[in-house]
């Protein structure tokens, strides 16, 4: 198998404009190449206050709503005509939990991802695609 044989990707997404066009590309490639899609995001505890963090009330709320949430990216993606749709959630900082659980876990064989994260964008522009870029095991595409 080539390369670009691409049989599984994963896609990132956190409901940031440039995550939203990751995943419309994400759906596409895997209709087009007939493609398993993994659609995954990350619970970032760093959003959260050190109380909000603490209380395990509310990050399992969190974690629920975040679940439900991607459960529309699934329907989606099945509408497009996508046949094999995942969903997968973790949490910690996303570019590293994409990279160090995630991808050793689903074991695709390519990362889409939006270039600008929904949260922090002046402060951390780039970054988490820019680390995602560099460290990722496997053929990464940067959507913008």
């Amino acid at each position: 198998m080539a390369k670009t044989d691409f049989t599984s990707i994963l896609v990132g997404v956190d409901d940031s404009e440039d995550a939203l066009l990751a995943f419309d590309y994400a759906i596409h490639y895997a209709v087009k190449l007939s493609a398993k899609l993994t659609i995954a995001s990350v619970l970032e505890s760093d959003d959260m206050s050190v109380y909000q963090a603490l209380d395990k009330d509310y990050i399992h709320g969190e974690r629920s709503d975040l679940e439900n949430h991607l459960l529309d990216y699934q329907r989606q993606a099945k509408a497009a005509g996508v046949k094999d749709v995942d969903l997968i959630v973790d949490e910690g900082d996303a570019g590293e939990t994409i990279v160090k659980n995630i991808i050793p876990h689903v074991n695709p064989d390519l990362l889409i991802i939006g270039s600008i994260a929904k949260k922090g964008i002046k402060r951390r522009f780039g970054s988490q695609a820019a680390y995602m870029a560099k460290y990722a095991p496997i053929s990464v595409l940067v959507i913008r």
